[in-house]
C-alpha cells in the first residue's frame, strides 16, 4: 500500500513540472524594437563603429594617367630601333616609339617583337623580358617618346653556322604595344641575332 501512494505521488509531480522541452516551449522570446537614428549616432558619438550601411563612402580616388588620355596603339605610334652599344659579340639597343597621335596615350608594359625577313616571313625571334626597368605607366604627350631597353649577341652558339650568318638576317620587325594586338612596323638591319634568336627586352620607360 506504501508502495503504491508513493507512485501515485511521484507520477503527480512529473506531470505537474512537465519535461524541459516543454518548460523552454513555453518561454517568451523578447523582440527588441530598430534602433533609432538618435541611437545609432549617439553610438558613433560614444566611439562604436556603425555597420556598413550607416557608414560613409570614401570619396574615388584619381588615377595616375592624365586627363583624357587612352592606351596607346599602333595608329597612334611610330617606332624605331636605334643601336647604343656594341662589345665582345653583345649588341645593345632600345625599341623607341613616338606618339604621332593628337592626343595623349599611355604605356604600361612590354612590347611585342617579331623579326621578320624581305618577304615579311618571320626570323627566330626568341624574346626574353627583363625587369629592369619593369612595368609602369607612361603618359606619352602627342609628339613625345618612351623606349624599352635591347640586348642580343652576334656569336653562334649551339649549332648555329660560324662560317656565315648564325641565323637569316632580318631587315624589318613587327613590334606590339603592350596591351594590344595590332602590330606597328619598324625597319630592322642590324644583322643577324644569334643564341637562337635571343633578345631581351625591358619594359617601356619615358624617354
Amino acid at each position: 500500500m506504501r508502495r503504491l501512494v508513493a507512485f501515485g505521488a511521484l507520477t503527480v509531480a512529473l506531470t505537474a513540472c512537465g519535461s524541459p522541452q516543454q518548460a523552454a516551449d513555453q518561454q517568451t522570446i523578447a523582440v527588441t524594437p530598430p534602433s533609432s537614428a538618435s541611437e545609432t549616432a549617439s553610438r558613433t558619438t560614444a566611439g562604436t563603429t556603425p555597420p556598413p550601411s550607416e557608414q560613409p563612402v570614401p570619396p574615388a580616388q584619381p588615377t595616375t594617367a592624365a586627363a583624357g588620355s587612352t592606351r596607346c596603339t599602333a595608329a597612334a605610334l611610330a617606332g624605331s630601333v636605334q643601336t647604343t652599344d656594341a662589345g665582345a659579340g653583345n649588341r645593345y639597343g632600345k625599341l623607341v616609339v613616338t606618339n604621332n597621335g593628337a592626343a595623349p596615350c599611355t604605356l604600361n608594359g612590354y612590347s611585342g617583337l617579331q623579326l621578320l625577313d624581305a618577304a615579311g616571313n618571320p626570323v627566330p625571334t626568341d624574346l626574353q623580358r627583363k625587369p629592369d626597368p619593369g612595368p609602369s605607366l607612361v603618359t606619352l604627350a602627342p609628339g613625345a617618346a618612351a623606349a624599352a631597353n635591347l640586348h642580343w649577341t652576334v656569336v653562334p652558339t649551339g649549332d648555329e653556322p660560324v662560317d656565315g650568318p648564325c641565323r637569316p638576317e632580318a631587315t624589318s620587325a613587327a613590334a606590339i604595344p603592350p596591351d594590344e594586338t595590332q602590330p606597328m612596323s619598324l625597319s630592322w638591319g642590324l644583322g643577324p641575332v644569334c643564341g637562337g634568336g635571343k633578345i631581351e627586352i625591358s619594359a617601356f620607360y619615358a624617354g
